[in-house]
């Protein structure tokens, strides 16, 4: 097939309709694998976390990790699914290269979550309902290192390498029902629906869901319906997207894509594809399998998991407050409009604030700081938010300290300038700067008479009534201490030694 061209983003949505399909990988935080005793942390020196379990030797057997099936049926049960009371793992047979089985244990025509939904928040304060076909578990596979290449890629490397250690790591897979209806907002709805998905996912702490390391992962499925029909048309999936706005950006990409192969008469390929972070672009994998391509059958090495209504009852019980449930309280307590809600959500600063309340700051000052000036330290720098090398903690200590009188704001963001530099924590950073308000009443009074000597008309027309004169008096007595004094108790020196 020749490569197509791509179509404008307005043409596609005037001749075709988009169809999603989200597949969604989440690496559990347990601490142990799926079926074995290894450990799971991340980045640990390669194949030094496996056993004769997980690299499947003859002869040895699998048992199920219990605190992988809880995760799996909180979250379950966190995204309004039915639990199955009885299933069975099978073994999906495929050439997996890094999976020193050649088999994955999986989940597949009994899963333990079915039949679920996710109300999902757009930009615009819209709600989207992305229903959930299943959730199931399953083990990750291991890791394929191509070294010489120019992409990362297995095309064009002189080897591979293999990483056994991510092999056999609990997983579990969401897969959404076909989602339509979406029209122009369809990428955005796959981002929204991710993000609310790690939010999720993250309060339920089942996960790190740090995308950037692979413990949370989606494939998206993209197709195009001419307008009026009724049959899907023929899909692709774009393989393990990494970041919240890759997705949206695959998702966009394909539409045009599809949209160029179909007006050129030619059929869209059933197929795998990766995404090029660097150009935004898709690239051909390998051609999809369907289920019978995989010959699933029972697991024979595994029990069945029949989880008991009172087990489910016991783990619903553990759900923590659910973000939309923690949204709604903190916009009621903290008395914010939808429209203020949603830009602190945007801005992933919501969690951050709440932290700060936490550590004593008020609502109101935890919010400027991180919307105001540490979002423009994060923009600088090129981060998120919660990627500024600062805690909540550190920040509410700062606000305490201007509350204090220890600081003012001037002086407050040295201080967090300081911590961002990694020169301590916000006390160190005042001592060694030498940031601390002067507070010496004689030293006030001295650097005001010192001020006033040297502006005598402006001290001349403050006797005379004309108080708005004494501006240039406090920028003189700020500058001569370094704006380390107190700004309103200058102004009132000035006035009481002009009296």
């Amino acid at each position: 097939m020749s490569t197509p061209t791509l179509v404008d983003y307005d043409e596609v949505l005037e001749r075709f309709d988009p169809v999603l399909g989200l597949e969604v990988h989440v690496e559990l935080n347990t601490n142990t694998k799926m079926f074995c005793g290894c450990p799971t942390a991340f980045g640990a020196e390669p194949n030094t976390q496996v056993c004769p379990v997980c690299l499947g030797l003859p002869g040895a057997l699998p048992v199920v990790n219990r605190t992988a099936v809880e995760s799996a049926i909180r979250i379950g049960l966190a995204l309004n699914c039915d639990i199955a009371p009885w299933g069975r793992f099978a073994r999906k047979n495929y050439f997996y290269p890094d999976m020193p089985k050649n088999f994955q244990t999986s989940q597949y025509d009994e899963p333990i979550a079915v039949n679920g939904y996710l109300d999902v928040l757009l930009d615009d304060g819209s709600t989207v309902r992305v229903e959930i076909e299943r959730a199931h578990m399953e083990e990750d596979t291991g890791k394929s290192l191509h070294v010489g290449g120019a992409t990362g890629r297995i095309h064009g490397a002189e080897y591979s390498l293999l990483d056994y250690n991510r092999a056999g790591v609990p997983l579990i897979e969401i897969v959404t029902k076909p989602i339509v209806g979406t029209g122009a907002r369809a990428p955005e709805v796959a981002r929204a629906y991710v993000t609310a998905l790690r939010d999720l996912l993250r309060a339920l702490n089942v996960s790190d869901v740090r995308m950037d390391q692979g413990s949370l992962r989606c494939d998206a499925n993209v197709s195009l319906m001419p307008k009026g029909a009724t049959v899907f048309g023929t899909r692709t999936e774009t393989k393990n997207v990494n970041s919240l706005r890759s997705v949206e950006r695959a998702v966009r990409h394909e539409m045009t894509r599809q949209a160029g192969v179909l007006l050129t008469g030619e059929r869209v390929v059933q197929e795998t594809r990766h995404f090029d972070e660097s150009t935004g672009t898709t690239s051909p994998g390998r051609t999809k399998e369907t289920a019978e391509d995989y010959r699933y059958f029972p697991e024979p090495d595994l029990v069945p998991i029949a989880p008991s209504a009172e087990w489910v009852d016991e783990l619903r019980g553990t759900l923590p407050e659910l973000p939309w449930e923690r949204r709604r309280r903190i916009q009621a307590e903290w008395r914010l409009t939808d429209a203020e809600l949603r830009d602190l959500v945007n801005a992933g600063a919501l969690d951050l604030i709440e932290a700060t309340v936490a550590a004593g700051a008020p609502a109101g000052e935890a919010r400027s700081w991180w919307v105001a000036y540490l979002a423009q330290q994060a923009n600088a720098r090129g981060v998120e938010l919660v990627g500024l090398p600062i805690t909540p903690a550190q920040v509410a200590h700062v606000i305490a300290l201007v509350a204090s009188g220890e600081l003012n704001n001037k002086l407050a963001r040295q201080v967090v300038d300081g911590v961002l530099a990694g020169e301590g924590e916000p006390d160190e950073v005042v001592a060694a700067r030498g940031l601390a308000v002067v507070s010496d009443e004689g030293a006030l009074v001295a650097a005001v008479d010192e001020a006033l000597a040297a502006q005598p008309d402006a001290a001349e027309k403050i006797r005379g009534g004309k108080v708005a004169a004494a501006g240039a008096i406090v920028g003189a007595v700020m500058k001569a201490t370094r704006g380390q004094a107190d700004a309103k108790r200058v102004r009132e020196l000035i006035i009481e030694r002009c009296s």
